[in-house]
């Protein structure tokens, strides 16, 4: 049984639409940036999107230290929020105490990776 439609990758930035048009460029895909600014993707015909988020106090990945860990995690787009919670939740998964959205829910990987089930 497949949990999951699909994973989408989300970045982290300080300017969510500059690094989207770099990537859109590098990449020759098309950008959108949402009216606030803080929320882009890049969209391509043949791949799932790369998406954007603004973040404030952003860091920028130490690499390869890790004073300031890569700032990316999985956004899993889903057909029902609570179905695919409780199969992720019998798959070792941890739902994160805090949960900032009402489409999307917070989840830890076994490693404390956080990811997040959309609905999509």
């Amino acid at each position: 049984m497949a949990i999951a439609k699909q994973p989408v990758v989300v970045l982290d930035a300080p300017d969510a639409g500059e690094l989207a048009e770099f990537y859109g460029k590098l990449l020759d895909w098309s950008v959108s940036v949402d009216e606030d600014g803080t929320w882009a993707e890049i969209v391509s015909n043949s791949w799932p999107p790369i998406c954007i988020q603004q973040v404030e106090d952003y860091h920028a990945p130490s690499w390869p230290g890790q004073a300031h860990p890569q700032q990316m995690h999985l956004d899993v787009m889903v057909d029902d929020l609570d179905d695919a919670e409780k199969s992720v939740l019998e798959i070792g998964a941890g739902k994160a105490p805090e949960q900032p959205g009402e489409t999307f829910r917070v989840f830890l990987d076994p490693a404390g990776h956080p990811f997040c089930l959309c609905k999509g």
